[in-house]
């Protein structure tokens, strides 16, 4: 079987999933059941030709021009290389648990599930072509389709206000970064008299140095609206809440790594080689995008939105690798880039594992809660354990602690901003220090967000009666979180079976190897610079926890249950009024970054009805601001909205009135056109 036979089953798969969707509409059950099973069957083909792409098998690439698709603008172009493989790979990653955790969730949406489960049957292949498409036609037509099908997953639950406005706002958006790749393929397609991205590296050089410069920030804006990168990221913790948990776990795990797949095709390959300042670009947005990411995330209690903000954070990492990875380029420090290009390719892939089981868990929390508050939770763990061990794993592997894949990406990406002494000039060299030490506070903040998300959630006694009544999900959910659980480990423990065709892939597309060496045991960086063993972390972590046990038990530890009220300072029954908050546990941060925050406090104070001098209740809230909405967007729309009041006189309702605008116009255009 060919790698082309396998992207063509998996499409017929896929339209045979939407149009059953269709022709099964007035069975939402059935439907849904079938639609989704076949998503699932064509996500594992796409699992399939990714990995095959990757290792060489079947051939390493393939090339197909359609001419009579899109004739106008060079026909549909699509081709395989390794570099696409993997983004196929980590499309499939998160595509293949979703769909088959959708299979039970999307149940209790009942009529909707048909809309669902067409919409999701065209977001998956749109994703996947995105990445195969070879001019600019059939780039921006497939970046437009997965960016419609997004939408219409987002709005769902178009009956709540809470969801209408989250749309709006992701098809602002979307559409604002679509028309910033739209211009910039336009400009460089003109510079180098071809609309086939092949073309482009080889006349880059030709390109005046001014033009290639405002073609790359204007591409870059493109990619990073839909990354989610601060100041773009306003869309993000609004659409991915609003989406179905298995829809959020693929835009949040997958879709936004297509703008930073983007953004890698133009720094290192479609514009040639730039400007060291290139990279110092992205380095300030990935570092002020992961730690405003993790500091919002911090205090939220949102848990849906808690994780979307997360993401912004993990971008950010990400980001930080790619600005390093160009910035080195520029020096031609090509085998340093290849090593934090490593990191970025690697943390991507475990973004998208973790992220995923995250948000697969919560959304089985939500549902059994019938709440995203975590305020409203608490005692969840006795109630849903299977759950919550999911959701503490993807807490370990998101705060990079190891035996977890979080741990090894974030690892190397450390390693290769470490090794920024061998660029000569000390302006990149502390640009870089200051990198490093915006990643080192984000995994900090990281790990405390993680402890208040999974504490606050899943410990302690119930605050709400829906928790009374949480149990498990159904096993099509819970197996899909155990498979993403499972490469959690695997990919922290045995790194190197990604990153030994990981090398491969980034030789083939940048021409050199990362600065590293590695083994089943050990992986070490630029020779000896820096070495860790994640599986002898692993081994020696499981060997003092059996010791540990074993320890205890021979010293006649007692393991049975004992029930008794734990000490309550004096007080006779505990209840859940007497526990930790996540508005207490985020205060701390609140008063420390209040310039970041700007929170506004309301304190309200009911006085006992037969005596004033006793108080029967105090209601506390702190509601934050971000920054960026008050500075940037919140003036942005205020002018919009004025200038929208000045131009509604011209609104008249008069036909005769509209005809003058158009011959105007006509008029206009016909002079411009003789100049």
């Amino acid at each position: 079987m060919t790698l082309l036979e396998i992207l063509y089953t998996s499409l017929i798969l896929f339209a045979a999933g939407a149009a059953a969707a269709l022709v099964l509409s007035r069975h939402p059950a059935l439907c849904g059941c079938i639609s989704h099973v076949l998503a699932l069957c064509g996500s594992v083909l796409v699992l399939l030709l990714g990995i095959a792409g990757i290792s060489g098998q079947w051939g390493e690439s393939f090339q197909l021009l359609l001419p009579g698709l899109l004739p106008m603008v060079g026909g549909l172009a699509l081709g395989l290389d390794r570099l696409s493989a993997f983004f196929l790979l980590i499309v499939a990653s998160g595509a293949v648990p979703s769909t088959f955790y959708a299979i039970g969730y999307t149940r209790h949406y009942k009529e909707k599930q048909p809309a669902m489960a067409f919409a999701l049957n065209v977001f998956i292949p749109a994703m996947c072509l995105v990445v195969l498409a070879r001019n600019v036609a059939t780039f921006l037509l497939f970046w437009e389709l997965m960016s419609l099908a997004s939408y219409f997953l987002v709005m769902t639950e178009s009956d709540q206000r809470e969801t209408q406005s989250a749309g709006w706002l992701y098809f602002v958006m979307t559409h604002a970064g679509l028309a910033c790749l739209l211009i910039g393929f336009l400009a460089i397609s003109q510079a180098a008299g071809s609309l086939t991205m092949a073309d482009w590296a080889g006349a880059a050089g030709a390109v005046d140095a001014g033009k290639r410069n405002i073609v790359f920030l204007v591409l870059a804006a493109g990619f990073l609206s839909k990354a989610g990168a601060i100041p773009f990221h306003i869309w993000l913790p609004r659409a991915h809440p609003a989406a179905p948990s298995h829809v959020s776990a693929l835009m949040s795990g997958v879709m936004i790594k297509l703008g930073l797949y983007g953004l890698i095709r133009i720094g290192f390959q479609w514009l040639g080689q730039g400007p060291a300042w290139w990279g110092v670009v992205i380095l300030t947005i990935g570092a002020v995008s992961a730690v405003l990411g993790v500091l919002y995330a911090i205090v939220d209690s949102d848990l849906k939105r808690l994780l979307a903000y997360s993401s912004v954070e993990n971008v950010g990492v990400i980001l930080l690798g790619i600005g390093g990875g160009l910035l080195f380029h520029g020096y031609d420090l090509n085998s340093l880039s290849a090593l934090a290009l490593l990191a970025v390719l690697y943390h991507s892939l475990n973004h998208a594992v973790f992220k995923s089981l995250l948000f697969l868990s919560a959304g089985a929390v939500v549902h059994a809660v019938g709440t995203r508050n975590i305020e409203a939770m608490g005692g969840v763990l006795r109630r849903m354990p299977q759950t919550g061990a999911m959701f503490l794993l993807g807490s370990l592997a998101i705060s990079a602690m190891p035996p977890f894949n979080g741990f090894v990406s974030e690892w190397l990406m450390f390693q290769s901003l470490l090794l920024s002494f061998r660029i000569p000039e000390q302006f990149y060299n502390l640009v870089l220090a200051l990198s490093i030490a915006a990643l080192a506070l984000t995994a900090g903040l990281a790990v405390a967000c993680f402890v208040r998300a999974f504490g606050i959630t899943f410990l302690a006694l119930p605050r709400t009666a829906a928790v009374e009544q949480a149990h498990e999900p159904q096993w099509t959910m819970r197996v899909s979180m155990m498979v993403l659980a499972a490469a959690c480990v695997m990919l922290g423990v045995v790194p190197v079976a990604v990153l030994q065709p990981l090398t491969g892939v980034i030789h083939d597309f940048m021409g050199a190897r990362p600065d590293l060496t590695f083994s089943i045991k050990t992986i070490v960086t630029a020779t000896d610079f820096g070495a860790v063993s994640p599986l002898w972390v692993a081994l020696i972590l499981g060997t003092l926890m059996i010791a540990t046990w074993i320890g205890l038990k021979i010293s006649g530890a007692n393991f049975g249950r004992r029930f008794y009220e734990t000490w309550g300072c004096g007080r006779a029954v505990q209840t859940a009024r007497f526990e930790y908050t996540a508005t207490a546990f985020a205060n701390p941060f609140k008063r420390v970054f209040a310039f970041l925050y700007r929170p506004v406090e309301h304190t309200q104070v009911e006085a006992h009805p037969e005596s004033g001098f006793f108080v029967k209740t105090i209601t506390y809230r702190s509601d934050s601001r971000t920054i960026i909405e008050d500075s940037v967007y919140a003036p942005i729309g205020a002018a919009v909205r004025r200038i929208s009041m000045r131009t509604r006189a011209f609104q008249s309702g008069n036909v005769h009135g509209y005809l003058l605008y158009m011959l105007v116009a006509l008029i206009v255009v016909l002079v411009w056109a003789k100049l």
